[in-house]
């Protein structure tokens, strides 16, 4: 394992990407004394959610020549969890008010959300270490010893360049390279197939019969916005995902699973029903992918688990100076990255050692074997939420379920870095929302709702307000 570059000097330190966690992680590493550079490839900041209308010229994204675009946002997407909650610790995520342009609901849309991550750079001045329209086209060790890194880039321009770090840390998202369903003969079924990556209104499917597969949280909205148009919209979701049809759609209908898809436009469900369908739409996910990395054999991408991490953050022979901040999903993203970011940049430092490499490797053998023991799939080893409340995990028993329990991770993470750990209010609205469902939830009233923005707002009181930052 490498040491810290220094334990009384700053790093050199490299952020790919500027979305919310390439934001957190240059404001923490400034913070705690680095020197940071931050690599962008659009003009501004946002990552993930920057709205792009153009979609990709190969729907499935499977062409790997492809022109790619980045956005995965879609049209009429609302956040699925409060802003209160969302929003970093000492920059809350509260009502603008006073500009008529914000979006004032507590599960507001995705340009609200951009412009709060765009005042968060502005208030933080980070867009002084970012280089925008700048793409990372690789990174490698310089040596044997994994002690310095070479980043290469390349910008809007097409000229090319190269600089040396003392540390990596990667956070350039994972909405981007889609997953796809698995359906027996669907490479010889004739209708139009799209990935939700490249959904972005329900105009083009007016009047079509669509099949959705997929019931987490974008396979339920986009289907519900497809139905505004569409003569009929079929979701296939898993037993564990399984709900009843909805109220509001009349249109809209629940099945299992895909068992076949025909030559002849028919698609056979488990359950022996079968539709004659015009489109598919894969709400299926996506796959980790860092084309730019070239760690010397020591992470790999296998179904969905980079590896090995220690802690979803560090491979433990190229600590510290490779990581990556953002990698786990479903759980209080924003929460997470900050949490993270304070612990790269507190080890990168020398304030918080790091155990030996022997050490982190035993945790992560120990940690992939817990997983396989209860029959969690690979491709859920970053996956982070509360368990009591997660469908597919709520067999779990408690002593069990720590092993994907955000709130636990939260608590180490804080205990790492010296830092607190998730707040009661917090934790308790991200509970709620996520085992909440039904077509009108974002605007429903709910128990202990008013109880829950209070606890928020007096929180959000101890930081003093900025001029962009007002509770």
């Amino acid at each position: 394992m490498t040491q810290p570059c220094n334990s009384v000097n700053s790093c050199n330190v490299a952020v790919i990407g500027a979305g919310a966690s390439g934001l957190v992680a240059a404001r923490e590493l400034r913070r705690e004394g680095h020197t940071v550079t931050a690599f962008e490839r659009q003009k501004l900041v946002g990552g993930l959610w920057v709205y792009n209308p153009r979609v990709e010229p190969d729907l499935l994204s499977l062409d790997p020549d492809r022109t790619t675009v980045h956005s995965s946002i879609y049209e009429a997407l609302r956040t699925n969890l409060p802003r209160e909650c969302m929003g970093f610790r000492d920059f809350p995520f509260v009502t603008r008010p006073e500009d008529e342009s914000r979006d004032s609901r507590q599960y507001p849309d995705h340009k609200e959300v951009m412009k709060y991550l765009q005042d968060f750079a502005k208030e933080f001045e980070i867009e002084e270490m970012i280089r925008f329209e700048t793409e990372v086209v690789r990174v490698e060790p310089v040596d044997e010893n994994n002690r310095k890194w070479r980043v290469r880039y390349k910008d809007s321009r097409g000229v090319s360049g190269e600089e040396i770090f003392d540390a990596v840390v990667v956070c350039n998202g994972h909405f981007t390279e889609p997953r796809l369903a698995h359906v027996p003969g669907l490479d010889s079924w004739p209708g139009k197939q799209i990935h939700s990556h490249n959904y972005r209104v329900p105009d083009p499917f007016k009047d079509q019969v669509v099949i959705v597969i997929g019931n987490q949280s974008s396979g339920t909205d986009i289907s519900k916005d497809i139905a505004t148009m569409a003569k009929e919209v079929h979701i296939a979701a898993k037993p564990d995902t399984y709900e009843n049809q909805s109220s509001l759609y009349s249109n809209l209908l629940i099945h299992p699973t895909i068992e076949r898809a025909y030559e002849n436009g028919l698609v056979v469900f488990q359950d022996g029903k079968a539709v004659h369908a015009d489109v598919i739409v894969h709400c299926t996910g996506y796959k980790y992918r860092f084309p730019f990395l070239e760690p010397n054999g020591y992470v790999t991408i296998e179904d969905n688990c980079v590896g090995p991490l220690y802690k979803h953050v560090f491979p433990p022979a190229l600590a510290p100076g490779l990581s990556f901040i953002g990698l786990p999903s479903m759980a209080l993203q924003f929460f997470m990255f900050e949490l993270q970011s304070k612990w790269v940049a507190s080890v990168l430092s020398g304030r918080v050692k790091l155990p030996s490499e022997d050490k982190m490797m035993e945790d992560v053998i120990a940690f992939y074997a817990k997983l396989e023991s209860l029959d969690i799939p690979k491709r859920y080893t970053h996956f982070l939420t509360d368990p009591l409340w997660t469908p597919m995990f709520e067999k779990l028993k408690p002593h069990e379920a720590v092993v994907i329990s955000q709130s636990e991770y939260f608590n180490w993470v804080a205990g790492q870095c010296g830092c607190p750990s998730i707040e009661h209010w917090r934790d308790e609205q991200y509970n709620i929302s996520v085992k909440r469902d039904g077509d009108t939830f974002r605007d429903d009233p709910w128990d202990d709702r008013d109880r829950l923005t209070k606890e928020a707002y007096r929180d959000f009181a101890k930081f003093k307000p900025t001029k962009v930052c007002s509770t």
